[in-house]
């Protein structure tokens, strides 16, 4: 496995650790006072660095791939497959802190299984759609948003222009963080009717 591939499963290792910072632990109603407070006050800067670290992770293995000709099927599927995890994963967390819309978030999801679902059928006839620019865009506009949502708490602090917690106060500062939210789901929506449009041939028949 070539170095480009090994950077996309560390993209989706890191994410489980980005959820641990972001999450209060609760297991059958048992919650560890300590790290729950920890969680609560600084988990999340925490989480956004990681978050920030995977996504390094995929502007390096799509570097590294093109400049040193490290460009294969497996690496086209699991540059792909670490990007879905890794966004998707944190915004269903937003949804669990109360952060998000889950209709917003749910319109994300099916565009993705839409887009899948056409790889799947160009790979069932021997072609591999790889990732576009819009949806490199589309990603970007996703990882930007779920930064700037990680650090608001932090934002929130600083500015002592609404309560620094969840559900969060409307404030020029969450408001900020909305509009993002609403470019990245709008990029989603665009960017995966650019793929069924142009990949309408391999759904003929």
């Amino acid at each position: 496995m070539n170095l480009p591939n090994k950077l996309s499963i560390v993209r989706i290792i890191l994410v489980p650790v980005t959820l641990l910072f972001m999450l209060p632990v609760n297991i059958f109603g048992w919650e560890p006072e300590g790290w729950n407070s920890f969680i609560n006050s600084n988990g999340m800067i925490v989480a956004a660095c990681v978050f920030i670290l995977a996504s390094l992770t995929d502007t390096a293995d799509g570097y590294i791939a093109r400049k040193y000709n490290l460009i294969t099927d497996l690496g086209k599927f699991l540059d792909s497959l670490a990007d879905k995890i890794l966004c998707i994963s944190i915004m269903l967390a937003f949804i669990g802190l109360g952060r998000v819309s889950a209709w917003a978030v749910m319109i994300i999801i099916l565009r993705e299984f839409a887009v899948s679902g056409l790889r799947m059928i160009a790979a069932s006839k021997g072609e591999v759609i790889a990732a576009k620019m819009i949806g490199k865009i589309k990603t970007v506009t996703q990882m930007v948003a779920l930064i700037y949502l990680m650090f608001e708490p932090l934002l929130l602090k600083i500015t002592g222009t609404g309560f620094a917690g969840y559900p969060v106060q409307v404030c020029a500062v969450t408001i900020i963080g909305d509009i993002l939210f609403g470019i990245c789901v709008i990029m989603t929506i665009v960017s995966g009717i650019d793929y069924l449009i142009k990949g309408k041939q391999y759904l003929k028949g």
